[in-house]
């Protein structure tokens, strides 16, 4: 699906919805909406208790009748009644009651590229139960170009990894358009997973998922080096008891080397389907990191050894996404043969 700029700037809200959390840009207004795509509902009544961070903060801490759901997956909708609740639920809290019941409401929504078309689907059913009229599909990766700040527009080859939750998506863009892209079933979820393996195999200590998040930004001092061992706290797997172990960070740089190796071979698929003088362009220019885990201590130095290119950190890599689309709908962008939704 191709739709031009002029679209999009009648759009007054941009919407990116994805597996960790939920931005909602309103036009003349900025990023107002910055919540974890999470819900927490009494599964007896069917009543939702909480949404966004105070959602998170119950997960793994309710009772059985409780539960925290996440109601996207790798950028996709999978319940897209929960979606609907959880993306209302936060309008109604963050923004003036009433406001998605405008009789003229035209949203934007970022999607993974080569997104299946029930996929888009779900995306334009979910906004279309909160009260969008007119649902426009844009590519995460341009989106987040634009939101990096790369001259997408240009002749010469600029290259992005959004590194995500559930997947990682990595793409060169010349003249506004995708030359080559790659979507890899891998992002920050299976980082975590394999620390929680190799903290359950090596120290016999259980840790929830969302509890070794704070670890990655423990694992370097800045410069790749190490920081020393980090104590973490879990429950012990044979006792049942609480119990804390000091992890060595090259013992964890190395079990996240299996999904990081992952990464670096969607680069390489994408490097070996593009024109020889692209890729002459990328050697100078570099590629660009964004999505929430494009500080994921490593990652950096890792693309960089696989690629001898320079690699570049966004300023606000979490939020390129939706302040991309936000730069589309506010008119912000040249026009200058932007396809927003190339497939």
């Amino acid at each position: 699906m191709t739709i031009s700029l002029a679209q999009l700037r009648r759009c007054s809200t941009a919407v990116d919805m994805g597996a960790a959390r939920t931005r909602v840009y309103v036009k003349n207004q900025g990023l107002l909406i910055d919540e974890p795509t999470a819900a927490a509902v009494n599964v007896r009544t069917g009543a939702m208790l909480a949404v966004g961070t105070q959602a998170e903060k119950m997960d793994g801490r309710t009772p059985d009748h409780i539960r925290v759901f996440r109601p996207v997956t790798g950028g996709t909708v999978v319940d897209i009644d929960m979606a609907q609740r959880l993306l209302r639920s936060l309008i109604s809290e963050k923004l003036r009651r009433g406001w998605w019941r405008r009789r003229v409401l035209r949203a934007a929504v970022c999607l993974p590229h080569g997104s299946h078309p029930l996929t888009q689907r779900a995306a334009v059913e979910t906004l279309t139960g909160v009260g969008a009229r007119q649902v426009e599909l844009v590519d995460t990766l341009i989106a987040a170009a634009v939101g990096c700040g790369l001259p997408v527009e240009h002749p010469e080859a600029t290259m992005i990894v959004v590194c995500g939750a559930g997947t990682t998506q990595v793409a060169v863009l010349s003249l506004g358009s995708i030359v080559a892209a790659e979507t890899v079933p891998v992002g920050g979820n299976a980082i975590d997973h394999a620390v929680i393996q190799h903290l359950r195999l090596h120290h016999q200590l259980m840790l929830r998922g969302r509890g070794v998040r704070p670890m990655h930004l423990l694992l370097s001092n800045g410069d790749g080096a190490a920081s020393g061992a980090n104590e973490v706290h879990g429950r012990d797997v044979h006792s049942g008891q609480a119990r804390s172990v000091f992890v060595d960070p090259e013992r964890i740089r190395h079990a996240v080397a299996t999904p990081l190796t992952a990464i670096l071979d969607g680069i390489g698929a994408v490097l070996r389907r593009c024109p020889p003088d692209l890729v002459a362009d990328l050697g100078e220019r570099g590629l660009m990191l964004a999505g929430g885990s494009a500080l994921i201590p490593g990652l950096e130095s890792m693309i960089h050894q696989a690629t001898t290119m320079p690699v570049h950190i966004a300023d606000f890599p979490s939020t390129c996404a939706v302040q991309g689309l936000g730069a589309m709908i506010e008119g912000k962008v040249e026009p200058l043969h932007l396809d927003p939704m190339a497939r």
